[in-house]
């Protein structure tokens, strides 16, 4: 591979060194926010964890959205292309562990790597906006906008069951327990209780599932995985009174009130505050024993549709007001404390787990609805169906869909029941017990309880005085010269907060930093945001469907709310681009088919690397990362350096364009396939950005610049073809494209050059390929004049020789000519 380089003066490494350094000194890419002569465009990667070294999906990302942000610079557009770190994070304290590096040491050292890497690829950063989550000028404005959100009702502190990982000593989010297993490190979650932060994202579920409808620009399957994450249901909260004990009631929840006449039993979660009151002494010993079982299982590991349901009971009865009938209460772990009520009314006859349950346990199971047409038999299964209800007093005979309304009608008349909205979200648990994340700005008084520190004191510092071998508590806590502090209020002593914030509170904002991130008065100048928002194409992994972008948005809802921001949605535009394959399966160290991304710089170039990666599929499929493709792309990007660099004496740029009218023969074709290739390039990068084809038709153009009769002296069609095609390029390969534009002598960068517009007199083709047929099948084509007269196009098609073989010396007994499609001969 190495020898490819050796024989050609083409020399990337050399080349792309040149432009990245001179692209720095000239501040190429230096966004001036404040201009407002020109249409902005906010084009955005989501900025990666310094992990240390960039992967080819990095590399696939980041250059997705370099093209886009290239091609809008030179398409007019005042563009907006930042990059930064989203650098708080476990690996970071896992090194401090292990190896005794301070985390801020191993971040930056990774940052330094991976942003040479980022120059390295060429990307059209706007450098001067660099922004890093784990330092004190970004974090003091993470904690000024978690006391927003304080103040606001928004952050609050409860003692809750939450996700457990005893490996990584914190707690977990619903979102970040992965099939029972904690996403980070693949260790089994536990429940475990704490006293915590929140954010109450649930005041904006309702928002968040409407304003879906507005987001235009996103994929489908983004917007489908948060309405299912949001999880909206419509249905009623009935209470039932406790045998015995009337002054006692127990709402539950319920989408199906239709089915309530055949309740047989009740199930509360383990956790459920009225579990210990309500269970009888014969009964406390396996109640108690069922719950510590349980505090062991992730809320996903309990409501596994295969796992098998188990429970007990507590021996404690409630009735059903609307059968006035008694029913056991029993705790099972499939019920959740914080969905719903945290009480469910089970219905073995038309609910599947119910059903089960109650076969197991020999529970009765009543069917109260049948289907309209025929009768089902709820034996083996139960009936899960609307249907019309039998055995349900004054609604027999309703179906279900009238039932549902007029029953919850009925119970909240009655004064024990009332119609609901239930979402499937829980408010965000943003508390964590690490060190390296930003710490929560909150101080205990034994006088004044809990005091938010003010605006003034942040931001409130990581200590450096800690001891990070220590377990099930944060590491901050054991700094004595951090955790002693005096009150706000009394100035009297105080301790602070020792959790830090979950890492996604520090992303969810970080796209209006960069619009304003030297600001050291404010979180961000509003009005300056309110031009640049919203960001036009968003660019990131499908992974980030529900944490991430579920979490900019509610913090974007939260400020516009809070009157900081005139706009309530962040991304307009959403790309989640496919995975980088290598044979077949997904890039890792365990598989060993990883590629450095550093490998394939050195030994082709970043312009290489690029070209590639968008050749093969569209951005928004998975790509096979093959080798020889690689070299391929490296072989044409040297064809094109020849094409250019051997025939400069026949190139003049920055011409006007030839007169189209004027032109004949070669000349007049390759000016067409120029201005189509113009046409089909722009429309494929408009329209859903298929950088696969438009490297095919790139490719296409260069075969028909090297097939051109280049004429004596400078050839004016050759200059405007060779021209636009360097231009065409320059955002996929910006290194080369740049060199041959100043070896031709070319004014300024080619990157800050317009974009080739398309003469449309060009895209209507002078010839056509029409088809001879014989009876109907096809047996010659031939390309000819547009709307070439019917005379002239039979006595072509008799005229052929291929035409004469299949007639066999038959005069046709018809002809059929459809103009600029076929020619048909019939005989018999």
């Amino acid at each position: 591979m190495d020898s490819l380089l050796q024989i050609d003066s083409y020399q990337p490494q050399t080349i792309e060194r040149k432009w990245q350094t001179e692209w720095v000194e000239k501040k190429l890419f230096q966004t001036d926010t404040a201009d407002r002569t020109r249409p902005k465009y906010y084009a955005l990667s989501m900025f990666p964890y310094p992990s240390g070294r960039l992967h080819m999906g990095h590399v696939r990302n980041y250059t997705i959205t370099d093209v886009i942000a290239r091609f809008k610079t030179m398409n007019g557009f005042n563009v907006l292309h930042p990059m930064g770190w989203d650098s708080f994070g476990l690996p970071a304290e896992n090194a401090a562990i292990k190896s005794g590096i301070p985390p801020a040491k191993w971040t930056f050292e990774n940052i330094d790597h991976m942003r040479s890497q980022l120059k390295s690829l060429g990307l059209s950063y706007d450098w001067d906006r660099e922004v890093f989550t784990c330092r004190e000028d970004y974090y003091r404005w993470t904690q000024w906008i978690f006391l927003l959100f304080y103040k606001a009702g928004l952050a609050y502190k409860k003692e809750a069951p939450v996700n457990w990982c005893e490996e990584c000593a914190t707690v977990l989010a619903n979102e970040q327990v992965v099939d029972g297993l904690c996403w980070r490190c693949d260790t089994q979650v536990i429940r475990k209780n704490l006293s915590q932060w929140f954010f109450k994202i649930t005041d904006y579920a309702e928002h968040l599932l409407n304003n879906l409808e507005k987001l235009n620009g996103w994929p489908e399957r983004v917007k489908l995985m948060q309405k299912n994450w949001i999880g909206q249901s419509t249905g009623a909260e009935i209470a039932f009174t406790v045998a015995g004990q009337p002054e006692l009631n127990i709402p539950i929840y319920t989408t199906r009130p239709d089915t309530i006449f055949g309740v047989t039993y009740m199930v509360l979660a383990p956790e459920h505050p009225l579990v210990s009151q309500l269970t009888t002494p014969e009964n406390k010993q396996a109640v108690e024993a069922y719950q510590n079982e349980a505090r062991t299982k992730s809320d996903i590991e309990r409501t596994s549709t295969e796992r098998e349901k188990t429970g007990v009971p507590l021996g404690s009865f409630v009735i059903n007001p609307f059968t006035q009938e008694k029913v056991p209460i029993w705790i099972a772990d499939y019920a959740l404390l914080d969905y719903g009520t945290g009480a469910v009314m089970a219905v073995p006859a038309h609910d599947e787990r119910d059903f089960a349950f109650a076969k197991k346990y020999h529970l009765p199971i009543k069917q109260v609805i049948q289907h309209p047409e025929e009768t089902v038999s709820i034996e083996n299964a139960a009936f899960t169906e609307s249907g019309v209800l039998i055995d349900s007093g004054t609604f027999t005979g309703q179906p279900s869909e009238d039932a549902k309304k007029n029953i919850t009608t009925f119970a909240q008349q009655s004064g024990f029941g009332q119609f609901r909205v239930q979402y499937r979200l829980r408010d965000w648990l943003v508390s964590r017990q690490r060190y390296w994340g930003a710490p929560i700005p909150m101080v205990y008084c034994d006088k004044c309880g809990v005091v938010p520190v003010p605006d003034d004191q942040l931001p409130v510092k990581l200590p450096e005085d800690v001891d990070f071998s220590v377990r099930g508590r944060s590491p901050v806590s054991t700094s004595q010269t951090f955790v002693n502090t005096s009150c706000p209020k009394c100035q009297g002593p105080a301790q602070r907060e020792t959790d830090t914030m979950d890492t996604f509170v520090c992303s969810s904002w970080y796209f209006l930093r960069f619009i304003d991130p030297h600001n050291a008065e404010a979180v961000f100048n509003s009005e300056t945001v309110n031009h640049w928002m919203n960001v036009d194409q968003y660019v990131g992994g499908i992974e980030h469907a529900i944490l991430h972008l579920l979490y900019a948005r509610f913090f974007t809802a939260v400020l516009h709310d809070q009157g900081l921001i005139d706009f309530d949605e962040p991304f307009e535009n959403l790309l989640t681009q496919g995975m980088v394959l290598k044979d077949g399966a997904k890039m890792s160290k365990s598989k060993g088919n990883t590629v450095d991304p550093d490998t394939v710089f050195n030994e082709f170039g970043a312009d290489t690397a690029r070209f590639f990666i968008l050749s093969d599929s569209p951005p928004q499929n998975d790509f096979d990362w093959k080798d020889a493709g690689v070299e391929g792309c490296f072989k044409f990007l040297r064809r094109l350096w020849r094409l250019v660099v051997d025939n400069r004496a026949a190139i003049q740029l920055n011409e006007e364009s030839p007169d189209y009218n004027g032109l004949t023969g070669p000349q007049r074709e390759l000016y067409q396939l120029t201005h189509q290739t113009i046409a089909g390039v722009t429309q494929d990068i408009t329209q859903e950005f298929q950088f696969n084809t438009v490297i095919s038709k790139i490719r296409e153009m260069t075969n028909g610049l090297s097939r051109y009769p280049i004429a004596a002296g400078v050839d004016p069609v050759f200059s405007h073809s060779v021209e636009v095609l360097l231009k065409l390029l320059a955002p996929i390969t910006p290194h080369v494209t740049e060199e041959l534009w100043e070896k031709l002598g070319g004014s300024g960068s080619i990157h800050q050059q317009p974009w080739p517009v398309a003469n449309s007199k060009a895209l209507v083709a002078d010839t056509v390929e029409v088809v001879f047929q014989v009876n109907g099948k096809v047996r010659d084509k031939a390309q000819v004049a547009l709307n070439l007269d019917k005379e002239t196009l039979e006595k072509m098609a008799l005229g052929n020789e291929r035409v004469q073989k299949f007639l066999e010396g038959k005069t046709p007994v018809k002809i059929i000519v459809v103009p600029n499609k076929l020619v048909n001969l019939v005989i018999r």
